[in-house]
């Protein structure tokens, strides 16, 4: 082979291998992209940069009046970068920075942190941790007049890390509703979970690089992409009413020795939940929020004599029944087939009328009149049930509704004696919730409205999604069986089971309701004791439903553990809401005697009497006094205010008025002119900031 040959030969060759190195690299690439990528891409986790999310801040749940139920308060992780800063200042401030950090962090000793920072910079260390601890924003304002960190994070090297906590302010008041979220910032029960979408947001995504010491710093190149906030959830519950609930079945469940026990208060014409409340016993005795028994499938139970409000409906409806029709109970003891029905008083009622068998809960009435009526055709009682809708659930806004179950003549359970024990609350099922809609519709003149417990989602002040009163079913039933009914639920507070709830102020309507329990497919000496109704009976404004499940220390029925509950929540309701009293009369002065002075600053109104020439005397230094006359005379009374609980303000200028109420930070609203004659707060009633107090004028 000649020279030139050999050379051409050789330069071939080393372009053909040239060329096959290119192809393997473009194959190599091609590979790795799309064949090997998703590997390649885990690898790169580990490497020294990284995508990062960047965190959403979580919306806010509200209370109906603004008041925070949860929100989401920033902390910060508190680090340092010792290269950043340079000798002269590092060198300088280092011993005064060290001495800070020790004084506040408290881990180590002034000696100790100058050791750590000196030796993390020189290992070029970019990312060390202070402490553990996390700092909110007041603290974090501090440590940046540190010296160093009062350079920044570009000359100082500080690093503030923000970290979302979920905190509610009023503890564990709805705390079950509200929620609670899981390590991952999901919410796991409640609002926080039901909506958990919403108050989420969207989270963003930013580039990082991985600094020595193990810290991660943001590269900002444009590729970021911003978070986008979650919603806020605005609520209908009221504060103050669910303190009361809460408060006031929790005495209940202590003083009898319960498992557990549920409360709702719903808006009649809004169908709007004002309080909710769970309480059950823990294995320490402890009595908490763990379970949401008013609306879950936990909670579905055989209601018991509070169904009967159903049956007679269903009566009513399907027949000519009239009041004062009467039914012989005998002697309180009746055999249906083969099982044998009971009444609460020993030896029965005898004959009784139709009013009075709800009145006084007679299971063997009820029972007797649903068989005569239904017995041949027992599906057309069904019918009644669902065309109440009964039968489904409610499709309320909180996840996890229990479904309720009435059984139908179809299914093979469905036996001689499903049709009695139905008639008075047993052989099915319903939540809490579901029977007090049943409630709220007799209220509502028979308008069964779905519950709501979330009014609307926004941002601000800018309201993105609103949740408007849903109506289940129009009419329940006929003008004529609603005006029975009322009449009997009315009955049974004032002549029957519940008259130790009567109250000479407002009228009260419900029914009282006790089952036994079932385990192991038999029924215990256990009962699940209940009261369900409205108020005022007159014009329904609030309805509510009280459960104790299993009350011992010898209260076992609705009517004495259920119904009191209920009248101490509608009590205190009603001293709350100056719209269901009446108005309050004006006394008249008398003339020539004294000036209508009720009260007011004490130095102003002993001033005023002087100048006029009135005898006044008092035996108290305090600022703010009430008025009484003795005699001839004005005795100035003390008028104490004490933080956090609801002032008497009847009586006084509506100047004096606003003073002390708007430094205790509530709300005022006011309607008329004059003196103050009502507060819709009653005095004494604790009382939180921001709240909303109406004074109504004279």
């Amino acid at each position: 082979m000649g020279f030139k040959k050999s050379i051409l030969l050789r330069v071939r060759i080393s372009f053909i291998l040239v060329l096959l190195f290119s192809m393997g690299i473009v194959y190599r690439i091609f590979v790795i992209q799309h064949i090997e990528g998703d590997e390649w891409k885990g690898l790169a986790k580990n490497m020294s940069l990284k995508f990062k999310k960047l965190k959403a801040t979580r919306g806010n749940i509200y209370s109906d009046n603004g008041s925070l139920l949860a929100t989401s308060l920033p902390f910060y992780r508190v680090a340092f970068d010792p290269t950043v800063c340079s000798d002269d200042i590092f060198e300088a401030n280092k011993g005064a920075l060290a001495a800070e950090m020790a004084k506040f962090f408290g881990n180590r000793n002034q000696a100790g942190y100058l050791k750590l920072i000196n030796e993390a910079r020189k290992e070029k260390k970019q990312y060390l941790t202070l402490s553990k601890r996390m700092v909110d924003y007041q603290e974090k304002k501090r440590l940046e007049k540190w010296p160093i960190f009062n350079k920044g994070r570009m000359r100082g090297g500080v690093i503030f890390e923000k970290v979302d906590d979920r905190f509610q302010p009023f503890s564990s008041l709805a705390s079950r509703t509200v929620g609670k979220l899981n390590s991952d910032d999901q919410g796991v029960v409640g609002l926080e979970y039901s909506f958990n979408r919403q108050l989420a947001g969207i989270d963003g995504e930013a580039l990082f690089e991985k600094m020595a010491g193990g810290g991660w710093r943001p590269i900002t190149d444009g590729s970021e992409v911003q978070p986008k906030d979650g919603y806020d959830v605005h609520t209908t519950i009221n504060v103050n009413m669910q303190d009361v609930a809460e408060t006031s079945l929790l005495k209940t469940l202590i003083a009898n020795d319960a498992d557990y026990g549920s409360v709702i208060v719903m808006e009649v014409s809004t169908g709007e939940i004002k309080a909710i409340s769970n309480l059950s016993r823990n294995t320490n005795g402890k009595y908490l929020e763990r379970y949401n028994y008013a609306v879950g499938n936990q909670g579905s139970r055989e209601p018991g004599s509070t169904f009967k409000l159903a049956s007679m409906i269903a009566l009513f409806e399907d027949s000519d029944l009239q009041l004062n029709d009467t039914v012989d109970t005998g002697n309180g003891v009746e055999k249906f087939y083969n099982e044998t029905m009971r009444d609460h008083k020993p030896g029965g009622y005898g004959k009784l009328t139709v009013q009075q068998i709800f009145e006084k809960s007679s299971n063997i009435g009820v029972a007797k009149l649903v068989t005569n009526q239904f017995g041949q055709k027992p599906e057309r009682f069904v019918n009644y049930l669902k065309d109440m809708k009964l039968h489904k659930p409610l499709g309320f806004q909180l996840i996890g509704e229990g479904r309720p179950y009435i059984k139908s003549p179809s299914d093979s359970t469905w036996s001689g004696i499903s049709l009695p024990w139905m008639s008075h609350g047993y052989e099915l099922k319903m939540t809490p919730l579901q029977t007090l809609t049943l409630y709220n519709a007799i209220a509502n003149e028979g308008k069964m409205i779905r519950p709501m417990i979330v009014k609307s989602l926004g941002s601000a002040d800018k309201k993105v999604d609103l949740y408007e009163t849903k109506v289940l079913n129009k009419k329940i039933c006929s003008t004529s069986t609603l005006r029975n009914v009322r009449l009997l639920l009315e009955g049974v507070v004032e002549r029957g089971t519940a008259k130790n709830i009567n109250d000479s102020f407002y009228k009260i309507a419900g029914k009282t309701g006790t089952a036994k329990k079932v385990r192991n497919g038999k029924y215990t000496k256990e009962y699940y004791a209940s009261f369900a109704g409205y108020f005022p009976a007159d014009a329904p404004k609030y309805s509510a439903i009280v459960v104790i499940d299993n009350p011992r220390n010898s209260k076992i029925y609705g009517s004495d553990v259920a119904a009191p509950v209920f009248k101490e929540i509608a009590d205190k309701i009603y001293s709350l809401d100056i719209r269901m009293q009446e108005k309050f009369k004006e006394g008249t002065p008398i003339d020539g005697v004294f000036p209508t002075i009720r009260g007011g600053y004490r130095d102003e109104l002993v001033m005023l009497c002087n100048e006029l020439g009135i005898s006044n005397y008092s035996n108290t230094e305090n600022e703010w006094v009430k008025t009484r006359i003795v005699n001839n005379s004005i005795a100035w009374e003390n008028n104490k205010l004490v933080n956090d609980l609801a002032p008497d303000v009847r009586g006084l200028t509506l100047k004096d008025a606003l003073y002390i109420l708007e430094n205790m930070g509530l709300k005022v609203e006011t309607k008329g002119i004059g003196r103050v004659s009502e507060q819709s707060i009653v005095p004494g009633k604790k009382v939180y900031n921001g709240d909303i107090i109406k004074l109504e004028l004279s």
